[in-house]
Protein backbone atom coordinates (compact mmCIF):
# COMPACT_ATOMS: atom_id res chain seq x y z
CA UNK A 1 0.00 0.00 0.00
CA UNK A 2 1.30 3.46 -0.93
CA UNK A 3 2.14 5.85 1.87
CA UNK A 4 3.16 9.49 2.19
CA UNK A 5 6.80 9.53 3.31
CA UNK A 6 7.70 13.22 3.05
CA UNK A 7 5.76 16.49 3.21
CA UNK A 8 7.30 19.92 2.66
CA UNK A 9 6.80 23.40 1.23
CA UNK A 10 8.63 24.39 -1.95
CA UNK A 11 8.71 27.88 -3.45
CA UNK A 12 8.62 28.05 -7.25
CA UNK A 13 9.14 31.01 -9.60
CA UNK A 14 6.72 32.30 -12.22
CA UNK A 15 6.27 29.42 -14.66
CA UNK A 16 4.46 28.51 -17.85
CA UNK A 17 3.04 25.02 -18.20
CA UNK A 18 3.07 23.76 -21.79
CA UNK A 19 1.33 20.59 -22.88
CA UNK A 20 -1.90 18.98 -24.01
CA UNK A 21 -5.25 19.29 -22.25
CA UNK A 22 -7.63 16.38 -21.74
CA UNK A 23 -10.94 15.77 -19.98
CA UNK A 24 -12.76 12.85 -18.43
CA UNK A 25 -13.99 11.84 -21.89
CA UNK A 26 -10.36 11.12 -22.87
CA UNK A 27 -9.84 8.44 -20.21
CA UNK A 28 -9.28 4.88 -21.38
CA UNK A 29 -10.20 2.26 -18.76
CA UNK A 30 -10.43 5.09 -16.23
CA UNK A 31 -6.93 6.52 -16.75
CA UNK A 32 -4.96 8.86 -18.97
CA UNK A 33 -2.08 6.42 -19.51
CA UNK A 34 -2.95 6.01 -23.21
CA UNK A 35 -2.65 9.78 -23.61
CA UNK A 36 0.75 9.68 -21.92
CA UNK A 37 1.80 7.08 -24.49
CA UNK A 38 0.61 9.33 -27.31
CA UNK A 39 2.60 12.26 -25.89
CA UNK A 40 5.77 10.16 -25.72
CA UNK A 41 5.21 8.69 -29.19
CA UNK A 42 4.66 12.14 -30.74
CA UNK A 43 8.01 13.47 -29.50
CA UNK A 44 6.31 16.15 -27.40
CA UNK A 45 8.59 15.61 -24.41
CA UNK A 46 11.72 15.81 -26.56
CA UNK A 47 10.55 19.26 -27.66
CA UNK A 48 9.58 20.39 -24.15
CA UNK A 49 12.77 19.15 -22.48
CA UNK A 50 14.71 21.75 -24.49
CA UNK A 51 12.50 24.52 -23.05
CA UNK A 52 12.07 23.35 -19.46
CA UNK A 53 15.19 24.61 -17.68
CA UNK A 54 13.94 26.95 -14.94
CA UNK A 55 16.63 28.56 -12.77
CA UNK A 56 15.88 27.99 -9.09
CA UNK A 57 13.53 25.07 -9.67
CA UNK A 58 15.49 21.83 -9.56
CA UNK A 59 12.57 19.62 -10.61
CA UNK A 60 11.95 21.60 -13.81
CA UNK A 61 13.02 18.58 -15.86
CA UNK A 62 10.14 16.50 -14.47
CA UNK A 63 7.19 15.45 -16.58
CA UNK A 64 3.91 16.75 -15.16
CA UNK A 65 0.33 15.51 -14.96
CA UNK A 66 -1.41 18.83 -14.18
CA UNK A 67 -5.00 18.80 -12.96
CA UNK A 68 -7.67 21.49 -12.58
CA UNK A 69 -10.77 20.89 -10.51
CA UNK A 70 -13.66 23.21 -9.72
CA UNK A 71 -17.06 22.04 -8.55
CA UNK A 72 -19.57 22.27 -11.37
CA UNK A 73 -16.95 22.56 -14.14
CA UNK A 74 -15.35 19.86 -16.30
CA UNK A 75 -12.21 18.26 -14.84
CA UNK A 76 -9.02 19.04 -16.77
CA UNK A 77 -5.95 16.82 -17.01
CA UNK A 78 -2.91 18.24 -18.77
CA UNK A 79 0.24 16.37 -19.78
CA UNK A 80 3.43 18.37 -20.27
CA UNK A 81 6.16 20.28 -18.48
CA UNK A 82 6.76 23.56 -16.69
CA UNK A 83 8.94 26.07 -18.55
CA UNK A 84 10.18 29.57 -17.80
CA UNK A 85 7.59 32.32 -18.23
CA UNK A 86 6.91 33.75 -21.68
CA UNK A 87 8.43 30.82 -23.59
CA UNK A 88 6.86 30.55 -27.07
CA UNK A 89 4.41 27.65 -27.20
CA UNK A 90 5.22 25.01 -29.83
CA UNK A 91 2.57 24.43 -32.48
CA UNK A 92 -0.16 22.02 -31.44
CA UNK A 93 0.32 22.59 -27.70
CA UNK A 94 -1.47 24.81 -25.18
CA UNK A 95 -0.31 26.57 -22.04
CA UNK A 96 -1.25 27.83 -18.59
CA UNK A 97 0.72 30.59 -16.83
CA UNK A 98 1.30 30.39 -13.07
CA UNK A 99 2.55 33.14 -10.76
CA UNK A 100 5.38 32.56 -8.31
CA UNK A 101 3.90 30.38 -5.58
CA UNK A 102 4.42 27.91 -2.80
CA UNK A 103 3.74 24.24 -3.31
CA UNK A 104 2.81 21.71 -0.70
CA UNK A 105 4.70 18.61 -1.82
CA UNK A 106 3.89 15.04 -0.78
CA UNK A 107 6.11 12.13 -1.71
CA UNK A 108 3.88 9.10 -2.28
CA UNK A 109 5.94 5.90 -1.90
CA UNK A 110 4.87 2.51 -3.20
CA UNK A 111 4.72 0.26 -6.22
CA UNK A 112 3.87 2.22 -9.35
CA UNK A 113 0.32 0.87 -9.59
CA UNK A 114 -0.31 2.06 -5.99
CA UNK A 115 0.83 5.70 -6.12
CA UNK A 116 -1.78 7.21 -8.45
CA UNK A 117 -5.02 8.90 -7.43
CA UNK A 118 -3.73 10.09 -4.05
CA UNK A 119 -4.37 13.81 -4.61
CA UNK A 120 -7.17 13.98 -2.02
CA UNK A 121 -5.13 12.06 0.54
CA UNK A 122 -2.23 14.45 -0.03
CA UNK A 123 -4.46 17.53 0.32
CA UNK A 124 -5.75 16.20 3.65
CA UNK A 125 -2.21 15.49 4.84
CA UNK A 126 -1.07 18.98 3.86
CA UNK A 127 -3.95 20.45 5.88
CA UNK A 128 -2.95 18.26 8.85
CA UNK A 129 0.58 19.67 8.54
CA UNK A 130 -0.79 23.25 8.72
CA UNK A 131 -0.87 24.15 5.04
CA UNK A 132 -3.83 25.82 3.34
CA UNK A 133 -4.52 24.40 -0.11
CA UNK A 134 -5.41 27.43 -2.24
CA UNK A 135 -7.74 27.93 -5.17
CA UNK A 136 -6.94 30.32 -8.00
CA UNK A 137 -8.73 33.63 -8.59
CA UNK A 138 -11.60 31.74 -10.29
CA UNK A 139 -12.10 29.30 -7.41
CA UNK A 140 -10.41 26.39 -9.20
CA UNK A 141 -7.84 24.10 -7.60
CA UNK A 142 -4.71 23.23 -9.57
CA UNK A 143 -2.52 20.33 -8.48
CA UNK A 144 -0.16 17.95 -10.19
CA UNK A 145 1.75 14.70 -10.36
CA UNK A 146 5.47 15.39 -10.70
CA UNK A 147 7.50 12.55 -12.16
CA UNK A 148 10.87 13.56 -10.69
CA UNK A 149 14.01 11.66 -11.60
CA UNK A 150 15.38 9.53 -10.05
CA UNK A 151 12.67 9.23 -7.35
CA UNK A 152 10.08 8.05 -9.85
CA UNK A 153 12.25 6.42 -12.49
CA UNK A 154 14.62 4.31 -10.36
CA UNK A 155 12.81 1.79 -8.13
CA UNK A 156 14.44 0.94 -4.81
CA UNK A 157 15.48 -2.57 -3.76
CA UNK A 158 11.81 -3.44 -3.10
CA UNK A 159 10.72 -2.20 -6.54
CA UNK A 160 8.99 0.89 -5.11
CA UNK A 161 9.14 4.44 -6.41
CA UNK A 162 8.13 7.94 -5.27
CA UNK A 163 5.56 10.07 -7.08
CA UNK A 164 5.43 13.73 -6.05
CA UNK A 165 1.92 15.13 -5.67
CA UNK A 166 1.92 18.91 -5.38
CA UNK A 167 -0.83 21.35 -4.39
CA UNK A 168 -0.61 25.13 -4.40
CA UNK A 169 -0.56 26.33 -0.78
Amino acid sequence: MAKIVNVYKQSVPVMRFIGKKYGDEDRVDGTFSAKWGECFDSGMFETLEKLAVIPGYEESSAYIGLMRWKDGEPFQYWIGMFTPENIPVPEGLSYVDFPAADLGVCWVYGFEHEVYGKEGKCARRLKEEGFEVKADEHGAYWFFERYACPRFTDPDEEGKIILDICHFV
